[in-house]
């Protein structure tokens, strides 16, 4: 995935809603970097798009959120035909295992360090 600076995505007003994509990667990665990055930039257009946190554990396992501003956005971006092709492409290659969760954000809060 890209370089991301070290901060998580900002809260936002809620409503709104995080789609949590959590997934374990095979020994493939043949096109997977170039594909990642492509979506990162072809999602930015989705209106509605708020933002996306990346992580990633030493043993592997894989975690992207996604925050949109409504079921909408979701919908549009799942539907994206470049994302759905990406998505075929994750079951028959890149993918070992992975789940898909959407939930709704109630409440959010951000806390920032200052320097006094």
């Amino acid at each position: 995935m890209s370089d991301h600076p070290i901060a998580p995505v900002a809260a936002h007003e809620p409503p709104y809603y995080a789609v949590v994509f959590t997934s374990v990667h095979t020994e493939v990665d043949s096109g997977y970097g170039e594909t990642s990055e492509r979506l990162e930039e072809l999602v930015k257009d989705v209106p509605g798009y708020l933002g996306m946190d990346h992580a990633r554990t030493p043993g592997g396992l894989s975690i992207t959120v996604g925050y949109f501003r409504d079921l909408a956005a979701i919908e549009e971006w799942r539907s994206d035909p470049e994302h759905r092709a990406a998505q075929r492409n994750g079951r028959a290659h890149w993918y070992e295992t992975y789940t898909l969760h959407v939930a709704k954000v109630e409440r959010s809060h951000t806390f920032q360090r200052t320097e006094n």
